[in-house]
């Protein structure tokens, strides 16, 4: 008999090898029907795979991140069918699945493919989907394969394949299309329903710059036509609110090819924005007991080369700043956590003193590569909101849930309800990636799973995904669109202690290591902004607002009144302007709305007579003629409802 274990850990038993799509019926016939892909023993098959051994087996459909793979990938074959079909004489490279669709890169020769012609392409595509042709693996060997691509002339696929194991070489057929690939694939073409050419850009072979540069097709599929539109909709709708044309438009940062690229400069209301946010988290930070702490903006090569940052980011980011002084070499600051290591290690610590707290909103530097850089969500210089927390053994569990408890404040307070948290533990296959000693990683990593499971949180573990230096606790946030972004993230580290020789006395009047907890809610200040703007569509919480009203007088006869309004908003902690230009009320009010003012005041005669304010909320809705402190009562009590004081 053979067992297959299913992920509900319910156990199917059966006479003779069976496929992963015959377990899916077996499951449920609706079910099969919606069965795309599947993975036995942590291998990706084929649905029409024999299962001929006892395992484990998961089956997926379009609702899954591997199913979407599966199908994206699929797609890209199809893609390169229609691409031989409309190109004769086209050399195929590489195609595979990426967030949101796919790609393939192909040597077209002399010819070029533009805009005017994707729906040639898709068309093609949607043609040859329409044919249901299956998806079929067979084993070559690898003489057969170079054979035949040498016969071809495609050096791209014998280069692939020279670097193959004869006897792993696998293509996939269908129709009269064939490939070099590993697998991973829907069982048949007639489930692509909706096809998008994306765009086409130039890509060096294998990235390269040595290399031939080749034309990378980008396309996205979906099972539906409807999918499909709501996705390019939802496209749009990002193209809106992308942080780069909201930041210009809110005038709160901007770049300057003279002061350098990936230096953001931030503006007078993008500066007041980050110190807001940073006074919010000061304030929680109060409450749970952290010292603020400041840095320098550099340190000594070898303090980094302690850390261990130097032999991480070295190579790849800024060169050292020689001084006047013989063999002197500083580095701009990669990290703060050396810096508060060197703060720890000013004083005798005992264990009655610990836990220590120590915060900064510290600014550090890292050299991107220019094609990298993208607004404010990769830079060269950011600011993290960073805290370390130096505590015994015994303290860690405490201390890590309630660090947790600040990461949920802030989502809170700032509207990030859907997310989910990513324990990132070692790549166990690959441990030249990571400093320290096992037994340690092993503390550490048990220690964040028990404190996730604690404060009941949705986590999940992902592999390979820890800092170099330990495990962490990353908090994956989807925005207003969909869209997942890491936001907050919590390490635990017993590496850098052992490194900087950091102790306490214990009441075993003995001395002991602290163990290291590296926090920071926002991550940095630039990509949190950036997130926060897309998220909100700059229509930020009230309590955040670079100004949360605007006074719109109808006439300069009105100026005085409108101004009285400004100084007792101002008086009851309101931030507010006046637009006193000579201009139309009508122009006032359009470009108060494009403006993003949470509340528009309008004055006229009526109100100036009455001692009131007209009110309307960004968005059109019209609260009427109300008194000031009513208005006031109603701005605060929208405050109120997200910005809750943190009980910490």
């Amino acid at each position: 008999m053979i067992k297959i274990t299913l992920p509900d850990g319910s156990v199917r038993e059966y006479s003779s090898a069976v496929s992963a799509l015959d377990v899916a019926k077996d499951i449920s016939e609706g079910f099969a029907r919606n069965v795309i892909s599947a993975k036995f023993n942590g291998t990706v098959i084929e649905t029409s795979t024999l299962l001929t051994t006892d395992g484990s087996l998961i089956l997926y459909t379009w609702r899954d991140d591997e199913g979407k793979t599966a199908f994206r990938h699929s797609t890209s074959h199809v893609l390169a069918q229609a691409l031989e079909q409309l190109y004769p004489g086209v050399k195929l490279s590489i195609g595979p699945a990426i967030d949101n669709g796919f790609y393939y890169d192909v040597d077209l020769g002399d010819k070029t493919i533009s805009e005017k012609d994707f729906k040639t392409i898709e068309d093609k595509m949607l043609e040859i989907a329409r044919g249901k042709h299956d998806f079929k693996m067979r084993s070559v060997s690898k003489a057969d394969a170079l054979a035949k691509y040498k016969q071809e002339g495609n050096e791209y696929k014998v280069e692939l394949i020279e670097n193959l194991e004869d006897g792993t070489i696998t293509f996939c057929d269908h129709d009269t299309f064939s490939d070099l690939c590993r697998g991973g694939h829907i069982p048949n073409t007639g489930i692509i329903k909706a096809v998008k050419i994306m765009s086409v850009a130039g890509a060096y072979w294998r990235g390269d710059e040595n290399n031939k540069q080749l034309t990378r097709v980008y396309g996205t599929s979906f099972p539906k036509q409807k999918e499909l539109k709501e996705y390019l909709e939802l496209l749009e709708e990002a193209k809106k609110r992308d942080h780069r044309k909201l930041g210009k438009e809110l005038s709160l940062f901007t770049f300057s090819s003279r002061v350098g690229q990936g230096l953001p400069l931030w503006l007078p209301k993008g500066a007041a924005l980050r110190e807001r946010l940073e006074q919010f988290l000061k304030k929680a930070q109060k409450k749970a007991g952290y010292e603020m702490v400041m840095t320098p903006h550099i340190g000594q090569k070898e303090l980094y080369v302690t850390s261990g940052h130097y032999a991480k980011y070295g190579e790849d980011s800024f060169q050292p700043i020689n001084t006047p002084a013989d063999g002197e070499e500083f580095l701009l600051k990669p990290m703060n956590c050396p810096h508060h290591c060197e703060i720890y290690n000013s004083g005798p610590w005992s264990y009655r003193d610990l836990p220590k707290r120590y915060a900064e909103f510290g600014t550090v530097y890292r050299y991107e590569q220019s094609g990298e850089l993208h607004g404010l969500t990769r830079v060269r210089g950011f600011t993290q909101d960073d805290a370390h927390i130096f505590c015994t053994p015994d303290q860690l569990d405490e201390e890590f849930k309630k660090v947790i408890d600040l990461v949920l404040y802030v989502f809170g307070s700032l509207g990030f309800e859907n997310f989910t948290a990513q324990v990132s533990v070692r790549d166990l296959d690959n441990p030249t990636k990571y400093i320290g000693d096992v037994t340690n990683w092993e503390k550490a990593e048990n220690a964040i799973i028990s404190a996730a499971k604690d404060k009941g949180l949705n986590y999940i573990i992902e592999s390979g995904e820890a800092a170099f230096y330990g495990p962490k606790l990353d908090f994956m946030v989807k925005d207003a669109l969909g869209r997942s972004w890491q936001l907050g993230t919590i390490q635990v580290d017993y590496n850098l202690p052992e490194r900087f020789d950091l102790t306490y006395k214990g009441n075993d009047n003995e001395l002991h290591r602290p163990v290291m907890i590296h926090r920071a809610p926002f991550g940095s200040l630039e990509r949190f902004i950036a997130i926060l703007l897309e998220h909100t569509g700059g229509n930020f919480p009230l309590w955040l607002m670079p100004e949360q009203a605007i006074i719109l007088s109808i006439s300069e006869k009105y100026e005085k009144y409108s101004e009285k309004v400004l100084n007792l908003l101002e008086n009851d902690e309101i931030r507010a302007l006046a637009d006193h230009r000579n201009e139309t009320i009508g122009k006032k009010i359009r470009e108060a709305e494009m403006n993003k003012f949470p509340y528009i005041i309008i004055i006229g005669e009526q109100e100036a007579t009455d001692n009131t304010i007209s009110v309307r909320k960004h968005g059109g809705e019209d609260l009427g003629a109300i008194s000031i402190d009513e208005f006031s009562k109603i701005v605060k009590e929208e405050i109120n409802k997200t910005l809750k004081p943190f009980n910490g």
